[in-house]
């Protein structure tokens, strides 16, 4: 999904580093580095996310677009990042069945092993096999649960905070230019004392001073724009793409978990069905 996205955007495309490394027979070997598991990625991000909301950086955001914008997507993210706490709840809770069905499995084979009535003995030795195929179907629906949905979760935490991420550069944009304007009008001060104080051989510094300030607020306030306009336009691709992408990813998951959910409810039915006969053999 991450090349898909990538490929897709027009600017990146053209990449030639990204065209390199599509077209490459093999990957260049990685070296000092460390895989990082989903969960641990995922750790990362809520880092980085914690990270930026202790910035104490306030912006008088005078353009009603971009508040709006960041409150979308900062209730995403939370609905998204609580719908993976979930997920990843139900995980640890099927593991632990699965462990407590499997140790409970054990019980009955030991308790079969020793029963001296012969009926209830196999009964007893057949409802050992049945826990220990529920056992495996529980593990293989944590897998589900956390390969096909808690994965996915996952990913579009990650994608959100990245366009959160961008949100705040343009914060960091706004407030070098006003920390350029503030030193601007220290620099104008400082030239204007000095030509009060009638000291020229200061003075030709002071206004080359002030003119490279100038020149960066100047820049700074370009930057600005730019990053501004240029946010527009990417949330706005960003919302036609990857909205529909993340309809058809979820729609995609979900049929296929449920079709999981299905076939394992199904298949413990005739577990069930085939342990019956001996239950009721028990005399």
């Amino acid at each position: 999904r991450y090349l898909q996205r990538i490929v897709k955007h027009p600017t990146l495309l053209q990449d030639p580093e990204l065209r390199q490394f599509l077209e490459s027979s093999e990957l260049p070997r990685a070296i000092n580095t460390q895989a990082l598991s989903g969960a641990g990625i995922l750790r990362m991000v809520n880092k980085a996310a914690n990270a930026v909301n202790k910035m104490t950086i306030k912006m008088n955001e005078s353009d009603t677009w971009f508040e709006e914008k960041q409150q979308q997507f900062e209730n995403l993210d939370q609905q998204l990042r609580k719908l993976h706490t979930n997920v990843e709840a139900l995980v640890c809770h099927r593991k632990e069945l699965s462990a407590n069905t499997a140790a409970f499995a054990k019980s009955a084979a030991m308790l079969g092993n020793s029963e001296d009535h012969t009926a209830l003995s196999r009964a007893l030795s057949q409802l050992a096999e049945v826990e220990e195929k529920i056992d495996h179907l529980q593990q293989e629906q944590a897998f589900a649960d956390f390969y096909v949905f808690s994965e996915l979760l996952g990913d579009y935490i990650r994608l959100i905070a990245a366009v959160r991420g961008v949100f705040d550069h343009r914060m960091k944009c706004w407030q070098k230019w006003q920390d350029a304007q503030v030193t601007l009008q220290k620099k104008r001060e400082a030239e204007a004392k000095l030509q009060l104080a009638n000291k020229p051989d200061k003075l030709q510094q002071a206004k080359d001073e002030t003119k490279e300030w100038e020149t960066k607020v100047q820049q700074g306030e370009k930057d600005f724009e730019q990053i501004s306009k240029t946010i527009r336009e990417e949330v706005g691709r960003f919302e036609a793409c990857i909205t529909r992408e993340r309809v058809k990813d979820f729609k995609t998951v979900i049929i296929k978990y449920l079709e999981s959910l299905v076939q394992a409810q199904q298949q413990l039915i005739k577990y069930w069905e085939v342990f019956l006969p001996e239950a009721k053999a028990i005399a």
